[in-house]
């Protein structure tokens, strides 16, 4: 949207470079007192670093912060939890790092800073609307990264337990299920945690969408386009290239090609180097 690009346009510099570097320094600090107290952790971390609505109305404001100093999957038993706690650090690093890679840095703190949002207005609503106390954690927010990155890898592979190969796109689907089976069979109010902790996703991608491809003028536009090509198609020229592996419109219908507008010169990419490719630099001589 027009208002979300020129916002990222005046306030792009003060992002954070390398965010989710610094949340996962919150998540293994975490990590660290559980295992050296799991008592003393968790009687810190429920009365004074939680999201908790009745604390945040009484001006604990910091707990708007501290509640991610709870590490990914604690599991029932102590080495359990370790172990894959340790696995969940560098996994979620390298999930908000390509995505950070992928839509740049401002873009990446205002969905990660949006989930933040979404979790404390969640818990807000729990007790001011439903009269219950909500402790929220870092549940939701890492499953709203998980759920992103999926969105744009749905083919990436990962090892389930170590073993099963799964693509993204069918870890994010059964994710899904369970948030809609407790959608329908849970409480009011486990609803109203599922809808606002999860918004953020649909809001992120509403806000930076270009939705002018949508307009009729555009579609028209591209269907008559269409239309010439298939009635005066010229042998052994194409329109679009690949810059990087020098697929074209012939290679597929399913092709789409994108010019990167950080490279310096008529550079064209298909959408799968689009965000991979090392830019072109006029003052190197060379790509950067």
């Amino acid at each position: 949207m027009k208002f979300f690009y020129e916002f990222e346009r005046r306030f792009n510099r003060y992002a954070i470079p390398n965010l989710m570097y610094y949340i996962v320094i919150l998540y293994a600090v975490g990590l660290a007192v559980y295992v050296v107290n799991p008592v003393m952790y968790w009687s810190i971390y429920g009365n004074y670093l939680c999201l908790d609505g009745r604390a945040l109305l009484h001006g604990q404001i910091w707990r708007l912060a501290t509640f991610l100093i709870f590490p990914p999957s604690f599991g029932s038993f102590r080495f359990t939890s370790v172990f894959f706690g340790i696995i969940a650090l560098f996994m979620y690093h390298s999930l908000g790092q390509t995505l950070e890679n992928v839509w740049g840095s401002f873009r990446f703190n205002v969905f990660f800073f949006m989930g933040m949002i979404a979790q404390a207005l969640a818990c807000l609503i729990g007790y001011v609307v439903f009269k219950q106390n909500w402790m929220l954690t870092t549940g939701f927010l890492n499953s709203s990264v998980f759920l992103a990155f999926a969105m744009y890898f749905p083919d990436v592979q990962f090892l389930l337990f170590f073993v099963l190969p799964v693509k993204a796109k069918w870890l994010a689907v059964a994710e899904c299920a369970v948030y809609l089976y407790s959608f329908v069979f849970g409480s009011a109010a486990v609803r109203c945690e599922l809808v606002v902790s999860l918004a953020n996703i649909l809001i992120f991608f509403l806000l930076t969408r270009n939705f002018k491809r949508y307009a009729p003028r555009e579609v028209r536009r591209k269907n008559n386009f269409k239309k010439e090509v298939k009635m005066h198609p010229k042998r052994g020229t194409t329109r679009h290239r690949c810059a990087v592996c020098g697929r074209t419109e012939a290679d597929g219908a399913d092709l789409e090609f994108r010019y990167c507008s950080k490279c310096e010169g008529s550079y064209e990419y298909c959408k799968e180097h689009l965000y991979t490719h090392k830019h072109v630099i006029k003052e190197d001589g060379g790509q950067s």
